[in-house]
């Protein structure tokens, strides 16, 4: 095949040769030109102004991407909060609990608590917040505050029968302790009708505690009682706070424990002053809930195995069967018991400093 010749055997014509060969010399239509003069001098113009550094004049550096750092650290910190969350439930309450109404309340005790509760402000209680200035101003109230632990079978009960037994024993605590009528000294008949008929000692102490209290029979051991002639209650919320626990007692019976603080604000009956003074009451209690089988006992009571108790600002006079909380002058007259704390829940009712069965002086309110 000869030049200029076309793959069908045509040739080209010398115009066509003519345009390729100057097509060719000044190269194709898309390959680089070198810049104009023009070109040349302004780019060397903005490479020599200052600030301008080695950069070309068509060079362009991207902006580096923003490190996101605050997100980093903020997905951090909810990971430790919810580890502190989830394995010390209590220490959270503790460093965000305040002192105002609005302040969260406690964590339910579900076990002995390893500290007393922190030492609050000084703020006097008042009749719209008579809890005021006090640990309890952030527990819960009556039977809720009082921990019923999860049922299973024990002894002679089944799950589903210790869950009942569980909760009357919890019914007991509120009607001697936290019921209204109960309160302004009235019998506690709900309370008494779950005892055990059958259980003589205890008898004895009912049937006389309320006609005739003397310190052996008083029904301040069981039952909390104010005299309406001498005292009145602010409000109708009694603060409290406790556990139940359960194990297996003699016999297969079912043994429950209670061990529950109950808070009481009171003024002085037909007083012009705006005094208001917390009686506080710490009971211990063992329940045994008996198979009918193995021990006389009426269907749905229970045996009272013991009873401890510790009181403060309640009075320390005679026996009368009613609290008699001290106020004005009288409370220095009747701060001469054993210092307690009595929002300290840490030993058991008698030791740790706490006073078992006696009047003891509080070191707060």
């Amino acid at each position: 095949m000869g030049a200029g010749t076309e793959p069908d055997g045509s040739s080209r014509s010398d115009e066509e040769w003519e345009r390729f060969l100057r097509e060719s010399m000044a190269g194709a239509s898309d390959a680089p030109k070198e810049p104009s003069a023009r070109a040349r001098e302004v780019a060397k113009r903005l490479r020599d102004e200052p600030g301008r550094g080695a950069e070309g004049w068509r060079t362009h550096t991207p902006a580096r991407p923003k490190r996101r750092t605050g997100w980093y650290a903020a997905g951090l910190l909810a990971a430790l909060v919810l580890l502190v969350v989830t394995f010390a439930p209590g220490r959270v309450v503790d460093l965000f609990a305040g002192d105002g109404p609005d302040s969260p309340p406690s964590a339910a005790e579900t076990a002995r608590p390893t500290k007393a509760p922190p030492a609050e402000a000084a703020l006097r209680p008042t009749k719209d917040e008579p809890f005021r200035g006090s640990p309890a101003e952030g527990w819960a109230s009556g039977a809720a505050g009082i921990t019923v632990p999860e049922a299973r079978a024990v002894g002679w009960m089944s799950a589903a029968e210790v869950e009942q037994a569980l909760a009357r024993s919890r019914d007991f605590l509120v009607a001697s302790g936290v019921e209204s009528g109960v309160l302004r000294g009235e019998r506690p008949e709900n309370a008494i009708a779950l005892i055990n008929p059958q259980q003589k000692d205890m008898q004895a102490l009912l049937s006389t505690a309320f006609q005739s209290p003397s310190e052996k029979n008083d029904p301040l051991l069981l039952f909390s009682r104010f005299q309406p002639s001498r005292t009145h209650l602010v409000g109708d919320v009694v603060k409290t706070r406790g556990r139940l626990e359960y194990r297996e007692g003699e016999r297969g019976a079912l043994q429950v424990t209670a061990d529950v603080t109950f808070v009481y604000p009171v003024t002085r009956a037909g007083g012009d002053d705006d005094e208001i003074v917390r009686t506080i009451v710490r009971r211990e209690l063992v329940l045994s809930w008996d198979d009918p089988d193995k021990v006389l006992t009426a269907p749905g009571t229970f045996s009272m195995i013991s009873y401890k108790s510790h009181m403060t600002n309640a009075g320390c006079g005679a026996t009368t069967g009613y609290f008699d909380p001290p106020f004005g002058s009288d409370r220095q007259a009747d701060a001469a018991g054993t210092e307690i704390d009595p929002y300290d829940r840490t030993a058991p009712v008698g030791q740790g400093g706490s006073a078992g069965d006696e009047c003891g002086k509080a070191t707060r309110s």
